[in-house]
């Protein structure tokens, strides 16, 4: 059987997981930075032309590239993993969670990636990364919205997922338990608006009033192929 040769694709990806990989222990120094990719380059052989390929803006991409890498891992992870046997809340945290357990042992990295990204010019990087890895869970648990249920399940999780990292970067908890009952919070505060939402459509004065905003956000659609199956 014969192999197919490689794409450019296939070898920029490749370039990309070393990259990051002989990046991570120099990140926890010099940050996800241009320096860091330069060291990154000298130890992992990588051609510096495919370098610039891999990563076009340094240090940035790099940061981006490392979040999508354990979004991929986590994806893989839960391929195996019989979540139609738990509830969706159960799906929802426990998907979170293992998330944030894929990079326990790189909070350096994590830690210097949410300082870089919070800076106004990278903003909307910061934004797409987030709602890329709740699109993600949500996928991986079974979601198959099209409305605006799509978008909303989507931004609640996000925040969530963003305000559990935070919590976890300053977690000294064994464990991380502290981290874990703050997730459960959240969740739980996540159950409760479904519940009320779910509440209001079921009773006659409150589908009256909601009538007319629903008409609207009923008009929104997810983005073509949003209800499929999980994939980073």
């Amino acid at each position: 059987m014969e192999i197919a040769p490689k794409s450019e694709g296939d070898h920029i990806a490749a370039a990309r997981a070393a990259l990051i990989s002989a990046a991570l222990p120099h990140v926890a120094f010099d940050g996800w930075s241009r320096r860091t990719l330069d060291a990154a380059i000298a130890d992992s052989g990588v051609d510096r032309g495919l370098a610039a390929l891999a990563f076009p803006r340094g240090g940035v991409d790099m940061a981006l590239g490392f979040h999508r890498m354990m979004d991929v891992r986590l994806a893989d992870e839960l391929s195996r993993v019989e979540l139609s046997r738990m509830k969706v809340r159960e799906r929802v945290t426990f998907a979170v969670r293992r998330r944030i357990e894929l990079v326990e042992g790189q909070r350096d990295a994590v830690r210097r990636g949410a300082t870089l990204l919070a800076l106004p010019i990278h903003a909307r990087d910061s934004a797409a990364a987030i709602w890329g890895t709740a699109d993600l869970i949500w996928k991986l648990c079974g979601d198959t919205s099209t409305d605006y249920n799509w978008y909303s399940k989507r931004a609640i999780l996000a925040s969530v997922y963003s305000a559990t990292v935070l919590y976890w970067l300053g977690d000294e908890s064994a464990g991380s338990q502290n981290t874990w009952g703050f997730l459960d919070r959240r969740i739980d505060n996540v159950m409760s608006f479904e519940k009320l939402k779910a509440q209001a459509q079921a009773n006659p004065l409150a589908r009256a009033a909601f009538w007319l905003p629903g008409q609207v956000l009923g008009r929104i659609r997810a983005p073509r192929g949003a209800g499929g199956s999980g994939g980073a």
